[in-house]
């Protein structure tokens, strides 16, 4: 499969949605293990800065899990897959928790318990099993997942080496077709940048408003037109967007 162009550094009035893990910051074998780096905090403020604010993290992690990798860079921030959304002004806008996220826990952590490696995220809107450091239980995660989520009316959400149960209601297309219709964001064009299948809804939703996605890592079948190779490349693609947007003078 060919490779995917680099995108263009415009600097038109764009506005950049960012995914966090694969993205932002390398993968790692806990969802713990990511951490607060000088760069990336760096280059996320003089982006914002350069983009009048029109910066968005979305990432399956939560809001405090956001905050706390990018040094909280990114006023507006959507965390859980889009079920909890912060707005640029700080308002927090939070979709209710299905009861099913805590009766599936309780079976999640069980299976998690019984096969080393395998850990259990809690997020109060989403519970997901983590197996990076466990590969072979892949098939199994999958199949206690799409079973835990039928009984308790969750929706499965895939990741890299990650099989999420969530509340149904949103995800990150929905929330950036939200940021979107929002100052500072609205009538800008939206370029979001994923590395996993939870992406692949923010590519589109961004190309139905007139942008654009950036696949992040190997080439596979996605609706992102352009690519980059990995964070680092991502890093020294923002820095080269903030860098062409001219400076405005009061």
């Amino acid at each position: 499969m060919a490779d995917l162009p680099a995108p263009p550094a415009q600097s038109g009035p764009i506005a950049v949605f960012l995914d966090l893990d694969g993205v932002l910051a390398p993968l790692a074998p806990t969802p713990e293990a990511v951490v607060p780096e000088p760069r990336r905090t760096a280059v996320l403020k003089r982006l914002v800065k350069a983009l009048d604010g029109r910066v968005a993290v979305v990432s399956g992690r939560t809001l405090g899990e956001i905050d706390r990798i990018t040094d909280g860079a990114s006023p507006a921030a959507a965390g859980v897959h889009g079920l909890s959304r912060r707005r640029a002004n700080g308002e927090r806008l939070d979709l209710k928790a299905s009861p099913g996220v805590l009766l599936a826990e309780a079976e999640l952590a069980a299976f998690a318990d019984a096969r080393p490696g395998v850990v259990l995220e809690r997020k109060g809107l989403s519970a997901g099993l983590h197996y990076r450091a466990s590969p072979q239980y892949e098939a199994e995660a999958l199949a206690v997942a799409r079973d835990v989520a039928e009984r308790h009316s969750l929706k499965v959400q895939p990741g890299i080496m990650v099989v999420e149960l969530k509340t149904p209601g949103a995800d990150k297309g929905t929330a950036l077709t939200a940021f979107m219709q929002e100052v500072p964001f609205k009538g800008a064009v939206p370029v979001m940048l994923g590395d996993d299948l939870t992406d692949e809804y923010g590519f589109a939703a961004a190309e139905a408003l007139g942008g654009w996605g950036v696949l992040v890592g190997p080439r596979r079948e996605t609706a992102a037109r352009y690519g980059l190779s990995d964070p680092d490349a991502v890093l020294d693609w923002l820095d080269e967007v903030a860098a062409t947007v001219p400076e405005t003078t009061a």
